[in-house]
């Protein structure tokens, strides 16, 4: 402060038209409880980063319920079909119904409020929103209100029954899908304008009814004059997850005719994970709709360092020279945010650019930048990282598999795609930087973040100690790799966590009774946030799918988790009962419900010198 003045105008041109942000899942991973101080903070940040085009999907419920009342519905039946606040995203695409619900009132009016703001807002800022539109799933009460209509219900998805999944599908080609299309869009555009682009997926990870081409070439015809009925100049924006996820059924028939079921042009394809499983190359560029080159990158928003930088830095300019390509820009699609922001900064740079970058002088001026200091420590321990953890190649799915955050078995997954040691060295040198960089936050943040990165690996080395100790059954060396496991490494592990804001369950506990406005309320919201963190539904039913490393979180849950685990071992070996893993899961479920339940109140704000405890870590730990 004062920003420094520029001597001339800096002009940069981007390649493609779209600079593209956002995931539908994010909605519900990272941006849930938002207030719009935090979204004015990140459409701020999407402005600096040169990004033009978003989804807007706040708000959407409010316009939803006022449709399905003006058709008939009555309340009841509305409830049982929209999921609670941190599962939205699910429900939005016919995934999931009433888990976790249902919406209280005050919740439609507080996200209406804050649509306006953030459509507002970004348009200001020379950005194109991308509003939701109609992808043919409906309440079962649309079925009582219209008996003849024609409908299906799906199967149940990914784990869940139909208790909370099953939906209604509206086949396309019946005229209420036209009416309730057209209606919910009217009704949309009239509370928020518009932009003329709309994002609607109708078969994510649900396998359409018929394979026939024919078929398939209807429904998104009809999906598409559901907007035009609305928007004649109506653009889709579609995702293009559904050919990666289910390749068996979506053979080049069968993309092909979805595709072409819309005007060439009024589609945008979003190429959704193409570090890894680009769509574009065997569909020959989407055979002909506009794409967009996506990162996906992080699946639930987990923690733990990754990225594909090599596949980013060479995969959007080969998409571009691919012959008759159709891309039309970049996009940075994770499913949950505020992890690696290094690789979100090089994919934003990279939309801009040519050619792909010299990644080590790049990544040595990105240290720099963040820390607002040149240091040699620094950015050596930064080109280590961009080696090792950054540098996954083939096919790299970031979930984070570490037995930290896993349900303890004795087959768990331990392997790495990258040298451990390079990750214990850059520990090493960041630490070593601290009296130069100390009072950065930037700093302290990766400090804490490489530090955790470090511990999980040595979680994974006393995991396979207590594996190897229960094996051959010796129970000095089980007990000894137990106790410093459950009684110091983790709890280590959760007061580092514990000094830095962005790492603090309290922090995502708090934002969610922040978003009630009653003890009800809050207490409901607190509950989604807990299981969508966990047991993501009733039982577990995608297990640690979303796990985070938080302060509060790491000592218990993970670490009451490893308890049981080690003591359930000792007690095996001296009674010379076997282990049985299902007995096992049975009572760590128990655990694993008693956190969300356990109305323990976490701290929001940080404690403790990070400094301090990263050196009393490493002094005790550093192999």
């Amino acid at each position: 402060d004062p920003l420094p003045r520029l001597r001339t105008e800096i002009r940069a041109a981007a390649p493609g038209r779209y600079r593209y942000y956002q995931n539908v899942c994010t909605h519900s991973y990272s941006f849930a409880w938002w207030d719009w101080a935090r979204w004015e903070r990140e459409i701020d940040w999407m402005a600096l980063s040169g990004i033009n085009l978003a989804p807007a999907f706040a708000g959407q419920e409010a316009v939803w319920q006022r449709v399905y009342r003006n058709l008939g519905l009555n309340q009841s039946e509305i409830d049982k079909y929209f999921t609670g606040p941190a599962f939205l995203a699910w429900n939005r695409m016919g995934n999931l119904r009433r888990w976790a619900g249902p919406l209280p009132p005050a919740w439609h009016l507080k996200q209406q409020y804050l649509q306006y703001r953030i459509v507002e807002r970004m348009r200001s800022l020379g950005m194109v929103t991308v509003l939701p539109a109609f992808a043919g799933h409906v309440p079962q009460g649309v079925l009582r209100v219209f008996p003849r209509v024609n409908a299906t219900r799906l199967g149940g998805w990914s784990h869940f029954d139909c208790t909370y999944s099953c939906t209604y599908l509206l086949d396309p080609e019946d005229p209420m899908f036209q009416v309730i299309g057209t209606l919910f869009l009217k009704e949309l555009i009239k509370q928020f304008g518009t932009d003329h682009v709309y994002s609607a997926d109708t078969f994510n990870e649900m396998s359409p009814l018929s394979s026939d081409p024919a078929y398939l070439s209807r429904v998104s015809s009809a999906v598409f004059r559901s907007m035009t009925g609305a928007d004649p100049e109506a653009l889709w924006l579609m995702q293009g997850w559904l050919f990666q996820h289910q390749p068996d059924f979506w053979q080049p028939a069968q993309v092909r005719a979805l595709l072409h079921g819309v005007p060439l042009g009024r589609m945008i394809v979003l190429d959704l994970f193409a570090e890894s499983k680009p769509v574009y190359q065997w569909t020959e560029s989407f055979y002909g709709q506009p794409f967009i080159w996506c990162m996906l990158h992080n699946f639930g928003g987990n923690h733990g360092l990754f990225g594909t930088v090599e596949a980013i830095n060479h995969g959007p300019f080969a998409a571009r020279r691919f012959p008759n390509s159709t891309m039309v820009g970049t996009g940075l699609v994770p499913e949950g945010i505020e992890q690696n922001d290094m690789v979100y900064e090089l994919m934003n740079e990279l939309g801009w650019r040519q050619e792909p970058l010299d990644l080590p002088s790049w990544v040595t001026r990105y240290a720099e930048r963040r820390y607002g200091a040149p240091n040699a420590a620094a950015a050596s321990a930064w080109r280590l990282l961009l080696r090792s953890v950054y540098n996954c190649t083939g096919v790299c799915i970031n979930h984070n598999r570490s037995p930290l955050v896993r349900r303890p078995s004795l087959h768990m997954d331990t392997e790495l795609w990258y040298n451990a040691s390079d990750v214990y060295e850059a520990w090493r040198l960041l630490l070593s930087a601290g009296a130069e960089l100390g009072s950065s936050p930037t700093f302290r943040y990766d400090l804490v973040d490489v530090t955790r990165q470090a511990a999980q690996q040595l979680v994974s080395n006393y995991y396979l100690d207590i594996r190897s100790a229960f094996q051959s059954h010796a129970l000095p060396e089980l007990l000894t790799a137990g106790g410093v496991l459950v009684y110091d490494l983790l709890p280590e592990l959760d007061n580092l966590l514990s000094s830095q804001s962005l790492f603090l369950l309290g922090r995502w506990l708090e934002s969610a009774r922040a978003a009630a406005t009653s003890d009800r309320e809050a207490e409901q919201y607190e509950l989604n946030a807990r299981n969508q963190v966990t047991l993501w539904g009733p039982n577990g039913n995608i297990l640690d799918y979303a796990n985070k490393q938080l302060g509060g979180l790491v000592l218990d849950y993970y670490g009451v988790r490893w308890g049981l685990f080690v003591s359930v071992l000792v007690e095996s070996l001296n009674s010379g009962r076997p282990f049985h893993q299902d007995q096992f899961n049975q009572a760590v479920f128990q655990v694993e419900r008693g956190f969300v339940y356990n109305k323990k109140r976490y701290p929001a704000v940080p404690a403790g010198d990070t400094l301090e405890i990263s050196r009393k870590l490493f002094l005790k730990y550093y192999p």
